[in-house]
């Protein structure tokens, strides 16, 4: 009888490794964890068709029933170009104050103990919950000139409400809370191990924070700026009530958008409605490509 003899495995080789399966043998690739991948991704294209992409080609079907020169007179009537002016430029400048202040609340909360931390930190997300008409009668109240802060103001030729200011401030009010969460939950995640090897190297505060802290969350501060901008792009609630709604200084394009819908205007409205699609998809795009550049270039540095 002739035994077996134990064959020993080659040099290099690790015995405790697992025998490849029968779908790595056969060339096959593996089988996903979450089957029905086919059903899913149609479920998914279907959902967002019905959501987004069905409503946006109305919206374009509608506006090429008008002819050229009614295009234009729709979309570039003096009374719209300054309400392009205003959405667009108190949009950006309360996208720009979220940035800055945004990024200073995020750090406090991340960094900081004190006392009622979580009764500010719940307060951040107030803007998100709170109905914006409830938000735009708030800040009027308190901002107007018979309001708590404006009887102060105006009289010392200040004035908030009623006027492009009490836009941006609203606009202010309900987009803080995106750059707050976009940049917070990254902080937390941040290696503090690189900014003290920084301070072992002798960089000072602002190196620190300039060449190791800034770099790491300059795409969650994009990705927040960018969501507050959209946001205030289409706000309407909060800021009617507060804007004074005057043809020509403090009208917003969503209000001109409700005019002519009350008009019985529709090709009008969505005609100035795809305009504001249209610079909007512009902006962003703009913006995800300097985020996406500065990935490459911090991720080359």
């Amino acid at each position: 009888m002739v035994s077996a003899v134990p064959t020993s495995p080659r040099p290099g080789a690790d015995a405790s490794a697992p025998a490849p399966s029968g779908a790595a043998r056969g060339g096959r690739g593996a089988k996903r964890v979450l089957p029905g991948f086919g059903l899913t991704l149609g479920y998914t294209l279907f959902y967002l068709s019905l959501i987004v992409l069905i409503p946006l080609s109305a919206l374009l079907f509608k506006t090429f029933s008008l002819t050229w020169t009614q295009f234009w007179d729709a979309v570039a009537s003096p009374r719209v170009v300054a309400s392009y002016r205003l959405t667009f430029g108190a949009s950006f400048l309360a996208a720009c104050v979220n940035l800055v202040f945004g990024l200073l609340i995020a750090w406090v909360l991340v960094r900081y103990q004190f006392p009622g931390k979580k009764i500010v930190d719940a307060l951040v997300d107030l803007p998100f919950a709170l109905p914006t008409a409830v938000a735009g009668i708030s800040l009027t109240a308190l901002l107007a000139g018979n309001g708590w802060v404006g009887q102060y103001l105006e009289p010392r030729g200040i004035q908030l409400a009623f006027n492009p200011n009490g836009v941006v401030i609203a606009l202010i009010f309900i987009g803080l809370p995106f750059v707050v969460r976009t940049v917070q939950p990254v902080l937390e995640d941040s290696e503090k191990e690189l900014e003290e090897a920084a301070t072992s190297l002798g960089a000072s505060r602002w190196q620190i924070f300039y060449k190791v802290i800034l770099p790491a969350i300059m795409p969650a501060l994009m990705t927040g700026f960018a969501m507050a901008f959209a946001r205030a792009i289409g706000e309407y609630g909060s800021v009617i009530f507060i804007a004074g709604n005057m043809p020509m200084i403090s009208e917003i394009t969503p209000l001109i958008i409700i005019g002519k819908l009350e008009q019985y205007d529709y090709a009008g409205a969505t005609a100035v409605a795809v305009m504001m699609l249209l610079f909007s998809f512009v902006m962003l795009l703009v913006i995800n490509v300097l985020q996406a550049w500065q990935r490459k270039h911090s991720g080359g540095a």
